[in-house]
């Protein structure tokens, strides 16, 4: 039987990567307007094609998802999957590809008259460190491996888009940039996609379409903002017995802690907007019976409000001063502890509103395909965009995937995975424009 297009009656999934899991989904009307774009451009013929191409190029997607997995790509270590995936970009169909500055591998597919630029992109960096065993395994018809949803599986699913678009023809109004990013996981940083917003990127950006997690259904159009520190507290060191009486950096540490979980804990039980804070990594010290010479915290904080974000790295600030000093008054010999309070990350807040084109359109192609759209609030490579207002957007890319950022980490295509990379190029053509008749 010949698989169908656009499902008429299916259960609609909605899996979010966990960058995006922060809330629950909302819902919000769909203006008439938008849904009329998403008719008129699915009524186009060469449109039918590339959708039907998609479902057609499945075991190509799944092919390209299983050989990007199985090249490691460590944070700030991404060359390896990066040249991979040029390769594989190249052959999809690009007119031109290049890597930039940051490592970012880009390929650009020129439009009718290139007044807009439009970016779908995906990340090429996973939390897992060198000689992590990235092998990928079946068991019955799911992969598991590290990284193999977030985000290998939208780096698959736009090298299907862009061969879709190639087979079939289809020509944009606007330049579409096709990107694997660089520096979206943990202390990355989001430093590819900073790159492309920054005087080294390949110009102005007017609408940024990024993949993360699986299924479909579901927008994130909001930025989570969040503030990480590595907090470390430094003394003179010594025997434990002979020492006795130095200042102690562990306890100093402990200290901090208990102070910032009693304040922080105070402040985001109060009216507003959510945030929140964690103490993620501790370490230091030498041996049992040494007072150590440095204690350390790595911490992170998050809200979609600066304000309230930036109150909470206030409280972390006092809780760290005030563990400083009593620790310096009750020691009893030796020099003063100091403390490095050393930005690790910072991602911008923001927001986009739901009646914006961009999420408008994302939602209209979400219920094209038969899902009931949500929208919400997340961290990842869109917050930069939305912070700078530039219309951006976090969606899925098909399928069913678990266990984010854990070495059993999962996919499974579940039969209906080719919806996500069809709501893509919908958004994708909904904002760049077609021009074929």
């Amino acid at each position: 039987m010949k698989k169908l297009i656009i499902p008429v009656f299916c259960a609609v999934f909605h899996i979010m990567s966990a960058h995006a899991q922060e809330e629950k989904p909302k819902t919000a009307p769909i203006a008439p307007q938008y849904s009329a774009d998403i008719t008129k451009i699915t009524n186009k013929a060469v449109v039918k094609k590339a959708l039907q191409t998609i479902v057609n190029l499945e075991k190509e997607t799944m092919s390209n998802h299983v050989t990007l997995t199985e090249i490691p790509a460590p944070p700030y270590k991404e060359t390896a999957r990066g040249l991979k995936f040029a390769e594989l970009l190249k052959a999809a169909g690009v007119d031109s590809i290049w890597t930039d500055t940051a490592g970012n591998v880009i390929g650009l597919r020129k439009g009718k008259t290139g007044k807009k630029k439009v970016v779908l992109e995906g990340h090429l960096d996973t939390v897992f460190p060198d000689g992590t065993d990235t092998k990928v395994t079946f068991k019955g018809d799911t992969l598991y491996a590290p990284g193999v949803s977030d985000d290998t599986r939208g780096l698959a699913a736009l090298l299907t888009v862009v061969k879709a678009m190639k087979q079939t023809g289809i020509q944009t109004d606007a330049d579409v940039l096709f990107i694997g990013t660089t520096g979206e996981e943990g202390q990355g940083d989001l430093r590819g996609v900073r790159n492309l917003f920054s005087a080294s990127g390949p110009g102005k950006i007017d609408s940024y379409i990024a993949f993360d997690g699986t299924g479909y259904g579901h927008t994130t159009h909001r930025g989570l903002g969040s503030h990480r520190y590595r907090v470390t507290f430094r003394g003179p060191g010594g025997h434990s017995s002979g020492a006795f009486g130095i200042g102690n950096p562990h306890n100093a540490l402990g200290r901090a802690m208990q102070y910032w979980d009693e304040s922080g804990n105070a402040f985001a039980a109060t009216a507003g907007i959510r945030v929140t804070f964690s103490v993620g990594v501790i370490g230091g010290g030498t041996s049992v019976n040494s007072i150590p010479f440095e204690s350390w915290m790595e911490v992170d904080m998050r809200s979609e409000n600066p304000e309230r974000l930036n109150a909470m790295d206030t409280l972390l600030r006092k809780a760290v001063q005030k563990a400083l000093a009593e620790e310096n008054a009750i020691k009893k010999m030796g020099r003063n502890l100091t403390v490095e309070v050393r930005s690790i990350g910072d991602r911008p807040a923001g927001g986009s509103d739901p009646r914006q084109p961009l999420v408008q359109h994302a939602m209209a192609a979400m219920k094209f395909l038969g899902a009931n759209p949500t929208l919400g609030v997340g961290s990842a490579n869109s917050n930069i965009p939305i912070s700078l207002g530039v219309p951006g957007i976090t969606i899925g890319s098909g399928g069913e995937s678990g266990n984010y950022h854990a070495l059993n980490e999962w996919f499974l295509n579940d039969k209906k995975g080719y919806l996500g990379i069809q709501q893509s190029l919908l958004v994708l053509l909904a904002e760049a424009g077609v021009v074929n008749k």
